[in-house]
């Protein structure tokens, strides 16, 4: 059993746990589902934007604690007033230290497009991500089938969120569906977490241009984004390189002002 496979089960029994303790209509009743959701894909591909979606996120099952001090609020507006195109918030506890309340706190003092990292394997979520102020869902290609891929995103476009479908080989292509409005790709592997952007180079030419594309992980210098723009990619998720630091949104800010040279 890989590290994802243990992820999944673990979120099966928080999202049943979740569900007998606030019911649907209890979420429906939050306050960000009388507001419009902001669109990331515009957001990412406005060619005055860096593209980037800078993460806020403070462990993986890979490196353990990245930092576990930097405050989500303090960050998230850094990172946006940075120039970060969008956000990324971990809501996972169990694996990344992340938990809705950090999605809440980034969404009340950030205008900028929010991506709810999360593990999707269930409609509640798409819900549950809806009623914490998130503009985009994540879905990941390696544990979904492609009828999943389809009626979560159906979903998801019913409450205005958008979709970014994560991939992490040509294979995971196959449940690829015109419901998606992003495809990201992994370049790290989930067997040995080596980390690679030749995966998104790869894997560039076999995603159709009608889908946003988005390089995940593994970025760590400018250079690597200029490269990856001229095979067609507008986004880059970038989450450790500034998390490691001891000011992250100093490095987002120094990272994304090398990008304009």
């Amino acid at each position: 059993m890989n590290i994802l496979d243990k992820i999944v089960v673990q979120k099966t029994k928080e999202v049943e746990i979740k569900k007998s303790v606030t019911s649907i209509k209890e979420l429906e009743h939050s306050v960000y589902f009388n507001i419009p959701c902001v669109s990331m894909k515009n957001y990412i591909t406005d060619p005055k934007k860096s593209g980037i979606i800078a993460e806020f996120k403070r462990q993986s099952p890979s490196k353990g604690i990245i930092n576990d001090k930097a405050d989500v609020e303090q960050t998230t507006v850094g990172y946006t007033e940075a120039g970060a195109s969008a956000l990324s918030v971990l809501t996972d506890k169990q694996f990344f230290g992340g938990d809705n309340t950090d999605l809440l706190a980034a969404r009340k003092v950030n205008s900028i497009p929010i991506l709810r990292k999360d593990f999707t394997i269930d409609e509640y979520q798409i819900i549950e991500a809806k009623s914490i102020g998130a503009d985009t869902i994540l879905l990941i290609a390696a544990i979904l089938d492609k009828e999943k891929v389809k009626s979560f995103s159906k979903t998801a476009h019913r409450l205005g969120l958008q979709v970014l479908l994560e991939v992490h080989n040509a294979e995971e292509l196959e449940v690829l569906c015109d419901d998606v409005d992003l495809v990201g790709v992994n370049n790290r592997n989930l067997k040995d977490f080596a980390v690679s952007i030749q995966t998104s180079i790869d894997l560039a030419g076999k995603i159709p241009d009608k889908f946003v594309k988005i390089s995940e992980s593994g970025i760590s210098d400018p250079q690597s984004i200029i490269e990856l723009k001229k095979i067609g990619f507008q986004g880059f998720l970038m989450g450790e390189n500034f998390m490691k630091t001891g000011n992250p949104a100093k490095a987002c800010s120094e990272f994304i002002s090398q990008l304009d040279k």
